[in-house]
């Protein structure tokens, strides 16, 4: 039996996927499945969990992004901004792998990335275990589409092919504005 290419990148993505779970939810925890049972039971049947741990969210574009800037000698902001941003680079990798058109590549890195990165960040809010942060969300997407980029340009370095403006160069051809 002949597994397909995309196949045997499951298992790889499904282990990608166990990492982020275990980094963004847990916390490097361990992953404990009846604790998220019992946190998503309290918060059905208490919502005023989840709605008490909204003033801890933050919903402002770019609020925490600026503090982390500002504050980059500090180890926790770097990785808080870098680490955002690295998480997710893999998902822009994989989606590239398993998407061969580069418009649908670029789309299904920036959608999974937010996405995936959306769940998370919700998730923390349902189970009590982090705090909503709008900026997660745009740092986690940067992140997959920079990773979609990282996979496009190790195809061309790895394939030996040329940018279309690279053919122009070689042929001595006089760029006329209309390529």
């Amino acid at each position: 039996m002949k597994l397909s290419y995309k196949w045997i990148l499951v298992m790889p993505y499904a282990l990608y996927l166990y990492v982020l779970l275990k980094v963004i939810l847990f916390k490097f925890g361990s992953v404990d499945l009846s604790f998220l049972w019992q946190q998503l039971q309290r918060a059905i049947e208490n919502p005023e969990y989840v709605q008490n741990r909204l003033p801890f969210a933050n919903f402002t574009p770019f609020e925490s992004i600026r503090m982390n800037m500002k504050h980059l000698s500090s180890g926790h902001d770097v990785i808080n901004l870098f680490g955002n941003i690295a998480i997710f680079m893999p998902n822009g990798i994989f989606v590239g792998l398993m998407l061969r058109n580069k418009f649908f590549g670029f789309i299904g890195s920036f959608t999974t990335s937010l996405g995936l990165s959306l769940g998370l960040e919700c998730s923390q809010l349902v189970f009590s275990m982090g705090s909503f942060d709008v900026d997660d969300l745009i740092l986690n997407t940067a992140g997959g589409v920079l990773g979609y980029g990282v996979f496009l340009m190790l195809k061309l370095t790895l394939a030996g092919t040329t940018l279309p403006i690279d053919e122009r160069r070689r042929t001595d051809k006089p760029l006329t504005g209309n390529e």
